[in-house]
């Protein structure tokens, strides 16, 4: 629960300081509202594939939902490796089912495949 606090103050805090900064510079506007929303859709579209999201779910900032998207995301990547919710299809050769007593009815996300430090694009 910290490390998903953690994650939310800091992309809400400097989007809330970049708003402030273009707010000062050009006034109140449209400009303003998009700049506060630029840093946490930055950060949703990074952090979105390792919690099973798409990166375009970013865009969910633009219409409203996008502080429960990211809070979603911001509480999966806490719990990595181990996942409590079902892997997309395209995740599946990378996750298996976890045997660990400590982590009963969890998937746990192994090591990409090659030497590359990535899986290969199918």
């Amino acid at each position: 629960m910290i490390r998903t606090v953690a994650l939310l103050v800091g992309v809400v805090v400097p989007s809330l300081i970049v708003r402030e900064l273009v707010e000062a510079r050009f006034g109140r506007g449209p400009l303003a509202d998009v700049s506060a929303v630029a840093v946490p859709m930055a950060a949703t579209a990074w952090l979105a594939p390792y919690a099973s999201y798409r990166r375009r779910d970013a865009l969910l900032w633009l219409v409203g939902p996008g502080i429960y998207v990211f809070t979603v995301i911001a509480w999966r990547v806490a719990l990595a490796p181990y996942r409590d919710w079902t892997p997309r299809p395209e995740e599946k050769p990378r996750v298996r089912w976890s045997r660990d007593p400590e982590h009963a009815r969890t998937w746990h996300l192994t090591e990409p495949e090659g030497d590359a430090g990535h899986t290969a694009l199918r």
